[in-house]
């Protein structure tokens, strides 16, 4: 028998497309049954488009002995109090970015993860996405030495669209804004690469639509001895090329093609999307890993990792602590920003975030 697996909250639209890649693969082992969300209306859909149980409340959901494991892709500011009933009803948790708005809203996680002691993973893409393992693999080796500076452009086009300024991702009482939302991405992806930082000194602005706060920004997280890392988003990008630079003792890495306002727009033919210099050898290396011919394809890559995760056939892809972590290093560059100052990672001004 298939694992069984419900949905608490369809809000995140990533949720869709896991049920639909799920739904096409039962080899995977996993199969949607249930599903809630407090908008009626967004229940039903989902309900319909996906073939599942639509349930009245979180509870009833939760009792059904038949789900092993829970998504929760309801609106950030309910994944707390969803993450508590969920883990207290036994049930492994997967969980939508990002993980909470404050810092105590993830420290309620967190608790309620270990008390119950439930499997439980972040949903973060990147950390499964071909060439950024290879990209991982690369640094850790050690064959490119010691790591310098490292830059990674992350970005989406849609600070451009009107109607999405009324969404609830850049409400402040459901998902603080879109910085928050979406750099938390590129964000965890230095977190996983290298760990937690010192220090991080930013600047995010509104250039474009006041409804949409924080559509540019960058970040500098600095590290003991290196590398300095530079994350910096443009939510009003239409189109873009590079997406990851690193620079080592022994070479360099350069990857395109990695993020939507690069992915989803025509690429010359042939193009490389990840390739890396050894200054040994003088030469170029190009990864034969392929880049996807679309953002689309990039967010349905996690639904396979997460079926194995719901399995038991592989860990967590991030912890809470993990996310918890992240989540410290996306509201740290909050205070920079307010403040016009450099912020230490252990700054108490970012538990008031």
């Amino acid at each position: 028998m298939p694992d069984g697996i419900g949905i608490l909250g369809f809000a995140h639209g990533h949720v869709g497309a896991y049920c639909t890649r799920w739904r096409q693969n039962p080899d995977w082992g996993v199969r949607v049954i249930a599903g809630w969300d407090h908008e009626s209306g967004r229940l039903q859909s989902a309900a319909e488009q996906h073939q599942l149980a639509a349930c009245e409340s979180v509870q009833q959901l939760l009792s059904r002995p038949d789900i092993k494991a829970v998504v929760i892709a309801a609106e950030t500011s309910r994944h707390a109090e969803l993450v508590e009933a969920a883990a207290a009803a036994g049930k492994a948790v997967i969980l939508q970015k990002p993980m909470a708005l404050t810092m105590a809203e993830a420290d309620r996680i967190v608790a309620a993860v270990d008390q119950a002691a439930v499997p439980f993973t972040m949903a973060w893409q990147m950390r499964v996405d071909a060439q950024n393992l290879k990209m991982k693999e690369l640094l850790e080796s050690g064959e490119l030495g010691q790591v310098f500076m490292v830059r990674r452009r992350h970005g989406l086009p849609v600070g451009l669209n009107p109607t999405f300024a009324e969404s609830w991702h850049v409400a402040p009482e459901c998902n603080r804004d879109i910085w928050a939302d979406d750099a938390a991405h590129p964000i965890d992806m230095i977190n996983w690469l290298f760990g937690l930082p010192e220090t991080v000194t930013a600047e995010m602005v509104t250039l474009y639509r006041p409804a949409m706060p924080m559509d540019n920004g960058i970040a500098v997280f600095r590290y003991a001895d290196g590398p300095l890392v530079e994350v910096c988003c443009s939510f009003v990008n239409t189109a873009a090329e590079n997406t990851t630079e690193i620079i080592c003792e022994k070479g360099s890495i350069v990857q395109n093609y990695g993020d939507v306002p690069s992915c989803n727009v025509p690429r010359p033919e042939g193009a490389v999307g990840l390739k890396w210099y050894i200054k040994e050898t003088g030469e170029w290396v190009h990864s034969d890993l392929p880049t996807p011919t679309g953002h689309g394809e990039r967010i349905g890559g996690l639904a396979q990792p997460l079926a194995e995760f719901v399995a038991g056939t592989r860990g967590s892809i991030a912890t809470a602590e993990e996310g918890r972590t992240s989540l410290k290093m996306v509201l740290a560059c909050y205070v920079s920003s307010r403040e016009g100052r450099r912020v230490s990672l252990a700054d108490p001004k970012i538990m008031d975030v």
